[in-house]
């Protein structure tokens, strides 16, 4: 499906090759004076696959559970990122360390340049490590080429079994200014809470005439709790609707919809889940065609608004 460029969007292409050029060249050169490992002792991630683009895709958004306490390689996370280099990135199940590291990588092995904001709503030494008087944060997190502004974190007033929320900023997707938001919602088995839960965060996507919804949701297209963002937004993937009967491409290893990319007043232009082995949810991607505005409202059935 082409993208706002009459790319195909299998073969994005963008601008900024040159950064990426200089940034592999001096990753080679450090390996060939230096050996595997940097001095700082970072560890060289090696070419990316073929067919990765070369910088920053200003349209292309990500969604991505992470997978936590996984222990899995930040710099793999970085190099699965790097590969389709979107411009605005939401992960959940994070920590800070972890993401603070994943953009590091990012930029001294790819050239690729992210501010980060996060959404944190606990701090679990089991999740995140640090010590027992000051154990890591974990929650949300915001990667995005452009600067963000007006952030927001907020936690649920009730997580169910663990603490949950959502994030919020105001970033540049596309050329354009879009509200952002990022959310984690109750683990499975607790429809109620997560019932609220969108509730919360469906009020405040719903001050917003176009907006991103990224996030795992922790329920398939059809559950009852998912009914109030349907009512505001579409997904990303045009084959998944509550009503649509099973044509959801699975986000996870257990071969179900729990990821979305949620659109208010805003265009797909295409949409990728990409599995990872380096968590038990795939990367979801969508390009997005921000200049061209229509309703992306369905009922709670399915059917487009009129």
């Amino acid at each position: 499906m082409p993208d706002v460029t009459g790319v195909p969007f299998e073969e994005a292409v963008v601008l900024g090759r040159g950064t990426r050029l200089i940034a592999g060249a001096m990753t080679v050169a450090c390996v060939v004076l230096l050996g595997p490992s940097a001095p700082s002792g970072v560890p060289f991630a090696g070419a990316l696959p073929t067919g990765a683009v070369e910088d920053v895709v200003p349209n292309r958004v990500m969604t991505w559970n992470i997978c936590n306490p996984c222990k899995e390689s930040n710099v793999g996370r970085a190099a699965e990122i790097a590969t389709y280099a979107p411009q605005v990135v939401g992960l959940q199940e994070a920590c800070v360390r972890d993401v603070e590291k994943i953009r590091d990588y990012l930029e001294s092995l790819y050239g690729l340049v992210y501010h980060v904001e996060y959404g944190m709503v606990l701090r679990n030494r089991g999740r995140c490590g640090g010590t027992p008087w000051s154990p890591g944060a974990f929650g949300q997190a915001l990667l995005s080429a452009a600067p963000m502004t007006d952030r927001v974190s907020v936690e649920y007033p009730d997580g169910g079994s663990e603490d949950r929320g959502y994030m919020a900023v105001t970033t540049t997707v596309g050329g354009e200014s879009v509200r952002v938001f990022n959310t984690h919602l109750a683990q499975r088995r607790q429809q109620d809470v997560r019932a609220g839960q969108t509730g919360v965060l469906a009020a405040e996507v719903a001050e917003y005439d176009r907006a991103i919804v990224l996030g795992d949701f922790n329920a398939v297209p059809d559950a009852p709790e998912l009914t109030g963002m349907w009512s505001l937004a579409s997904d990303t993937d045009e084959r998944c609707r509550p009503a649509s009967g099973g044509g959801c491409e699975p986000t996870t290893d257990w071969q179900s919809k729990f990821d979305y990319v949620f659109l208010r007043g805003i265009v797909p232009s295409g949409h990728r889940v990409l599995p990872t082995p380096y968590s038990d949810h795939h990367l979801v991607q969508a390009d997005l065609d921000i200049g061209r505005t229509g309703s992306s409202q369905v009922d709670a059935a399915g059917r487009p608004r009129v």
